[in-house]
């Protein structure tokens, strides 16, 4: 993207960049992107504003966790200061008894949104998906958490995101 911008952040996405890069792309005009396997990939998206995660969202999980599916979404942050590249070290935090892992699909929203009125709406709103790797501190999260899930959700790093690069480790 060089030449293009110097992040794909939420500038970049609300100001027509996704429209701009795949224009450079057709026209050969974006270089190949070179990273050494000693080098960093980092996260798809630079500075996420917010992180919005729905728990429970598959039917599968929720009966691994011994629930059954609940019938409101349920939904909570993670801190958007989690969010890593998808090679990067996740320190595992001290005290941890449970760290635990799930992959997700993210889905990348293109501009500032609320209240959609449809569907189509909402389609037009996504700039893209990128794979997350959700970490957990199950303890934290389900044992002592008071009912939310903060607490085992926001350990620093624990929102790898993006694609494994074929070159790295």
């Amino acid at each position: 993207m060089r030449g293009i911008t110097d992040d794909i952040d939420g500038r970049f996405l609300e100001t027509g960049g996704l429209a701009k890069a795949a224009l450079a792309h057709e026209r050969g005009e974006l270089p190949a992107l070179s990273v050494r396997p000693s080098g960093r990939v980092g996260a798809p998206i630079a500075r996420p504003h917010a992180v919005f995660c729905i728990g429970l969202n598959y039917a599968a999980h929720a009966a691994e966790s011994g629930v059954a599916p609940p019938e409101h979404l349920v939904v909570f942050l993670t801190p958007a200061n989690t969010v890593v590249g998808p090679n990067d070290d996740v320190a595992i935090p001290p005290g941890s008894s449970q760290t635990d892992w799930e992959v997700e699909l993210g889905v990348v929203i293109a501009k500032r949104t609320s209240y959609l009125s449809s569907a189509g709406e909402a389609r037009d709103s996504i700039a893209g998906y990128v794979l997350v790797n959700d970490l957990s501190e199950r303890a934290w999260q389900l044992e002592e958490s008071g009912g939310q899930w903060s607490k085992g959700k926001g350990a620093p790093g624990f929102c790898p995101t993006g694609p494994r690069h074929p070159g790295m480790g």
